[in-house]
């Protein structure tokens, strides 16, 4: 039984953890909830799993590390062809260097400010600061231009936009059909808590996945 146990569990965590990576893009730990897989293999059921990913890609982010927790899993065909959540919640923080490194040539560094909410962003090679401030608008965070000058000149529309567009789109990108309930910037960077609904992981053929 302990062997049987030990041989699903590790079955069960390479093909969830395969069909998760597609969605997150990277590598990640997942750990399931108290129940004995083996009752799993019977009832294709599991009442939760964790997931951690240290450089998770939101969109073009890097560096975003999340978890995540699936609750009311459902493997289809014993996982081969997907996986049906019920709900989930997530927990994801983008350091100052992972949005450095995801706005690269565009700018020379960042730093955040948690007591006014606020990240300033070097530009031009630190001769201007660009302002921002992300905030939740419906359903969706919007990064919002809060200053941007250059010795007391605006600077570049198209700099500016490029710079909010690319953060935007990269604090929209949320995988398995997670929504945004809270954004704030703390001493390194961003943290957003999201929720999901039911959703479905599905399979990709010629994967590891697939091969479930």
């Amino acid at each position: 039984m302990v062997g049987a146990e030990t041989y699903y569990r590790h079955r069960t965590t390479n093909c969830i953890a395969a069909q998760v990576e597609q969605e997150l893009g990277s590598k990640v730990s997942v750990s399931f909830g108290p129940k004995p897989l083996l009752l799993t293999a019977i009832d294709h059921r599991i009442q939760y799993i964790d997931i951690d990913s240290d450089d998770a890609e939101f969109g073009p982010a890097v560096d975003m590390k999340v978890h995540a927790r699936l609750n009311d899993i459902t493997l289809i065909d014993n996982g081969r062809s997907g996986v049906d959540i019920g709900s989930s919640s997530a927990e994801a923080a983008w350091s100052n260097e992972g949005i450095a490194q995801t706005l690269q040539t565009l700018v020379s560094g960042v730093r955040s400010d948690p007591r006014t909410g606020v990240l300033g962003i070097e530009v031009l090679g630190g001769l201007a600061e660009l302002r921002v401030q992300p905030r939740i608008v419906g359903e969706q965070i919007e990064v919002n231009t809060q200053s941007a000058q250059l010795f007391g000149f605006g600077l570049p529309t198209d700099l500016v936009d490029g710079i909010v567009d690319l953060m935007t789109k990269s604090l929209q990108s949320n995988p398995l059909g997670l929504k945004p309930t809270g954004v704030k910037v703390t001493d390194n960077g961003i943290a957003v808590t999201l929720v999901g609904g039911p959703t479905k992981l599905e399979i990709q053929h010629n994967t590891e996945a697939y091969n479930c």
